[in-house]
């Protein structure tokens, strides 16, 4: 399976997760991914930059409420009309295309700063989207992404939990086993079954690889890594959200800074 493949599925899967998402049954991205993402986030304000596989635009427009010019492009097309959409009403000042990562439509050193949220691994050819989003930067300029953490996202994978429901530990095996486009089928959590019944089940690509591989692309691709975070909720998130406790036993989302020298 290829990147363009691989967003054929996204793209079917775009009206039910802008849907869902705005309704507020991403908890795990709300409560929890970014803002620990935007926690470690360098000061944007007045910055160029690029959101990599900006999606419906929710962090898009989070990252242009920071005070940055910021183009989002996405290889779902449902996806951006989605964006453009949104971005009809409130005016942010966002661009937004259709694009791959593999191919961005921009000359060599335009961007400040580029982001990606959860959407590098969900691309086959990752190493050549980090060679195409160091094509892009500035000389100076960061790279900052958040993907699945590999290390317990991988392809056996068991919540175990105790008779009150409550995860103590995670089952990770064949972590060194890369998987290459396993369709995984599933929905948020949270969501009410009348909205579970509405939409049909997400089926997702899944791509995986250790975190040397990760890591080893990114210097490949000639950045230097300059700060990786691991989040997870505080006690008075998991209090008000009691879904994200199992979030706690390990860390399930990875962010990594890098930058171009």
């Amino acid at each position: 399976m290829d990147h363009k493949e691989a967003g054929t599925y996204w793209n079917d899967n775009a009206e039910a997760w802008t849907a869902l998402s705005r309704a507020g049954y991403d908890i795990y991205r709300d409560y929890l991914n970014t803002p620990a993402f935007f926690d470690i986030l360098p000061d944007i304000k007045g910055l160029y930059g690029i959101d990599i596989g900006c999606g419906e635009g929710f962090n898009t427009r989070l990252i242009a409420e920071k005070g940055a010019v910021v183009e989002g492009i996405d290889i779902s097309e449902k996806f951006i009309y989605e964006a453009k959409s949104f971005e009809t009403e409130h005016q942010l000042k966002i661009n937004y295309q259709v694009s791959s990562a593999l191919a961005l439509p921009f000359s060599n050193d335009t961007f400040d700063f580029a982001v990606s949220f959860m959407c590098f691994m969900d691309i086959p050819e990752n190493e050549s989207a980090f060679k195409e989003a160091f094509r892009v930067l500035k000389h100076g300029g960061f790279l900052q992404f958040s993907i699945a953490h590999p290390c317990f996202d991988t392809p056996h994978r068991k919540n175990l939990r105790d008779q009150n429901g409550i995860t103590y530990a995670i089952e990770v095996g064949d972590y060194f086993k890369n998987i290459h486009g396993r369709i995984d089928e599933w929905t948020f959590g949270s969501a009410p079954f009348e909205l579970k019944n509405k939409y049909n089940k997400f089926k997702t690509p899944r791509f995986t690889k250790s975190l040397s591989q990760w890591l080893n692309a990114l210097v490949k691709a000639g950045f230097i890594i300059e700060h990786v975070n691991e989040p997870y909720p505080d006690d008075e998130v998991v209090k008000e959200h009691p879904e994200l406790q199992d979030s706690c036993v390990v860390s399930y989302f990875l962010h990594i800074r890098c930058r171009k020298p």
